[in-house]
């Protein structure tokens, strides 16, 4: 008996997790259900994922495994470089800090996130260097990483420069540097770089790639460029529950989403209609840009009342970094839909003059 799907609400943009799949993942995901295939990753859709991150990032050594979510990728990752006594720098806004409910400490059996404060969201060598050199005895946990999370929380996204300049401080301080790419896809739009620019070449060690919030249903990939740092990760993967049975449909959809490059053409959408709202509204009254519009997100600070106001035309957005209203746009998001958005604004705007 076929289910009668529920009545789809209007578009938002309160995350870009609001987005279904798209027409890319969802292809290749119904082309792994023919017929039966091995388990637990030994199935061709797997080895044809992995090969494609290995041409996508031009290193045919890297090791790539593969997670349902963001969080188990990244706690288990900081996790595999990380001894119960190691501690990890990261920015006071990271998504490991302050959105991942203690997973990277419990996943890593107590390691410490040393977090440093920024004002916008990321981390700077001298940052780095004064929480990893500031206590050394051995009443304090040794630092061991540095995570980067690539845009950041607030949107903005590091240069390759920046990239750069934290990996020579990690190098010179023994360090290891890890990348939380949830949206990496929109930080390479953004740059118009080689995604091997953004990552090896430029000093880091290992990177979880994002799938979900590109238009994927689930799935990050955790790439290691230096293999001997994947030694054991796929039975940490496992005891952690995140090596799939059916693993080609945790895999496929990276198949589709890579061959042909959807990811980035969907990446590049999504900052474009980022870039439409903040031209829309730039110049109101009572409103304002909180951070430079470099992804995917638009911050936007106002008065209370407008933003009430806004809430009220039954816009939805989340105001948990600063106060003020966050957009977060995705491959799926219509322009249009962000044109009523901006229009809603400049009235609230005008109203406010």
């Amino acid at each position: 008996m076929p289910l009668d799907p529920p009545s789809a609400s209007p578009q938002q943009f309160a995350s870009d997790n609001y987005a279904g799949i798209c027409p890319e993942a969802w292809a290749a995901t119904q082309a792994a259900n023919a017929g039966s295939m091995p388990a637990y990753g030994e199935d061709p859709w797997t080895a044809r994922a992995a090969d494609a991150f290995r041409t996508l990032f031009d290193k045919p050594d890297a090791q790539v495994f593969f997670a349902f979510n963001g969080t188990a990728a990244n706690a288990l990752a900081l996790a595999s470089l990380c001894q119960s006594y190691h501690s990890v720098i990261c920015a006071a806004s990271a998504h490991v800090e302050t959105d991942e409910c203690g997973a990277p400490e419990f996943f890593s059996n107590g390691s410490k996130l040393l977090v440093a404060p920024t004002e916008n969201g990321k981390l700077t060598p001298a940052a780095v260097r004064a929480l990893a050199t500031g206590r050394s005895d051995i009443h304090f946990p040794k630092v061991r990483v540095v995570t980067i999370t690539q845009p950041t929380e607030t949107g903005q996204v590091y240069t390759l420069p920046e990239i750069r300049a934290l990996s020579a401080t990690c190098r010179d301080l023994g360090l290891r540097l890890h990348m939380d790419g949830a949206r990496f896809s929109n930080a390479c739009a953004s740059l118009g770089c080689a995604p091997a620019d953004m990552t090896w070449r430029a000093g880091v060690d290992l990177l979880c790639f994002g799938g979900t919030k590109n238009g994927m249903a689930a799935g990050e990939a955790i790439l290691f460029f230096d293999p001997v740092l994947a030694e054991d990760f796929g039975y940490r993967c496992k005891q952690a529950g995140q090596l799939a049975s059916k693993m080609r449909f945790l895999s496929a959809p990276w198949v589709g989403m890579l061959e042909g490059g959807a990811w980035l053409v969907h990446a590049r959408h999504a900052n474009a209609c980022a870039q439409r709202l903040a031209a829309a509204v730039s110049g109101l009254p009572d409103w304002s840009a909180m951070f430079p519009v470099e992804a995917n997100a638009v911050f936007l600070r106002a008065p209370a009342d407008r933003l009430e106001a806004l809430r009220a035309r039954g816009w939805r957005f989340y105001t948990f970094i600063g106060g003020g209203a966050r957009f977060m746009f995705a491959w799926d998001s219509d322009p249009e839909r962000v044109d009523a958005l901006a229009q809603d604004i400049r009235s609230l705007g005008r109203r406010a003059a």
